[in-house]
């Protein structure tokens, strides 16, 4: 269904920019709209999309990113990976997994390569995390007291694990040959991209009215997307200036009708999330297009470990590697590297070295130190103390080091911390779990 305070759909975005200064707008939850609230919800369009919008200022652009809930049938998979992975580390700190998950109507598979000392009950693992994620009946596409369950896991290669294996843990080589990405900017408080936060808090929020039971009629299946208008100021940064466009899809019960699903949308998930400051007569709301999605989560569609990256990563914007995050111990730098990756690029604009950055590690397999590393400010370093973007990467190597083991070390990753990373994306939290968000001081160098 379309509901608009006035029409406009997404146009194609612009380029990925440079970010010099940008004041970081508020996104919490927490601060909900005081005035200027968007227009209440309307009937659905029968024509059904509306024409694309182009922003009148020719500087401007527009730009989406996704998100989904932790019950979407690839992030149910993302998390069961994971749920493996904490409760391998959890008995053996030590212990080595690869951990995939498929998951269909009435029956999850885990299957992979696992070395560990710790008894763990995979069964269970799955039908906690099932259950976890709402899926408690067969009519929302799964129900974790019934679903087959098969676990189909071996031990790693011993030619994997020789690579790794070390006496000391910062000798420790590279799991795997892997690029990684890490990304940074001031767009928000928590230096993440302003449409990337807005999409992942519309996905959090879509969970958290259903499981307090303020919408009675949501089911556990969601996606949002939210397109920002950005405009580019004289140094080439991109501010954003408004939300363009928000799309919720959710799962329902068969007696809702369109109108109420979108009022109570509006009411209930976009306006305590979305700061009114950016919503305007123009933006376009999008509440379940499709204008039905009754049948949803692995019923509908099967779901897959490692199908989300844009989600997991910066909503499109930046780079992310070539290898997914979730079901990995810290051995595989698919992991621990992007996270390092990260680490770094928000400490190099949060130290005010640059207004956004994007930070690539490669590394080999069987190698500690990493092959290559680079900086890429796009145009947006400040030359504090001197330093030039091409003055960036030995600032990163004489203050991090790469080598897989010291990430292990210096992030606590052998810590059971896994499964909170599965939803609502890897970076840009405030738990305490998440210490490649913790900023290291580089103000003295």
């Amino acid at each position: 269904m379309s509901t608009t305070g006035s029409v406009g759909t997404s146009s194609s975005p612009a380029a990925d920019a440079p970010n010099p200064g940008v004041t970081a707008p508020d996104v919490t939850m927490s601060d909900a709209p005081e005035s200027s609230p968007p227009p209440a919800a309307t009937s659905p369009s029968s024509e059904g999309s509306v024409p694309a919008e182009t922003p009148a200022d020719s500087s401007s652009f527009l730009f989406t990113s996704e998100g989904v809930t932790e019950s979407h049938p690839d992030k149910l998979c993302d998390t069961i990976s994971d749920a493996v992975v904490d409760a391998c580390l959890t008995l053996d700190p030590s212990s080595r997994v690869a951990c995939e998950t498929i998951c269909k109507t009435g029956v999850v598979i885990i299957f992979g390569e696992i070395t560990t000392s710790a008894s763990v009950n995979y069964e269970q693992v799955i039908r906690d995390a099932v259950r976890d994620a709402g899926y408690d009946d067969p009519a929302k596409g799964l129900d974790y007291k019934t679903c087959n369950v098969i676990v189909a896991l071996e031990e790693q290669s011993p030619d994997v694990a020789q690579c790794v294996d070390s006496t000391k843990l910062e000798d420790m080589g590279a799991g795997d040959s892997s690029t990684v990405f890490g990304y940074a900017c001031e767009e928000t408080p928590e230096f993440m991209p302003l449409s990337h936060v807005l999409a992942t808090k519309l996905s959090a929020r879509l969970a958290a009215v259903r499981k307090e039971g303020t919408l009675d009629w949501i089911r556990p299946d969601g996606k949002t997307q939210v397109t920002v208008e950005y405009t580019m100021s004289a140094q080439g940064v991109p501010i954003p200036k408004r939300v363009h466009s928000i799309v919720i899809s959710a799962q329902h019960s068969e007696e809702v009708s369109n109108d109420k699903i979108a009022a109570d949308l509006l009411e209930h998930v976009v306006q305590p999330v979305v700061p009114s400051k950016y919503l305007d007569d123009n933006t376009v709301y999008h509440f379940n297009p499709s204008a039905r999605f009754v049948i949803g989560g692995p019923h509908s569609d099967a779901g897959l470990t490692g199908r989300k990256p844009v989600v997991d990563n910066y909503g499109g914007w930046g780079s992310y590697g070539g290898g997914a995050l979730s079901g990995k111990d810290a051995t595989k730098v698919d992991r621990s590297g992007a996270y390092a990756a990260r680490w770094i690029a928000k400490s190099l604009v949060a130290n005010g070295y640059c207004h956004r950055c994007c930070v690539q590690i490669n590394y080999a397999i069987g190698l500690s130190n990493p092959i290559a590393v680079s900086v890429n400010t796009y145009g947006t370093c400040t030359k504090k103390h001197g330093k030039g973007e091409h003055d960036l990467v030995k600032l990163v190597e004489s203050n991090f080091d790469l080598r897989p083991g010291c990430i292990v070390r210096d992030l606590d990753l052998r810590r059971p911390v896994m499964r909170k990373t599965a939803a609502y994306g890897h970076f840009g939290r405030e738990e305490e779990e998440f210490k490649w968000e913790k900023v290291k001081d580089l103000s003295k160098v």
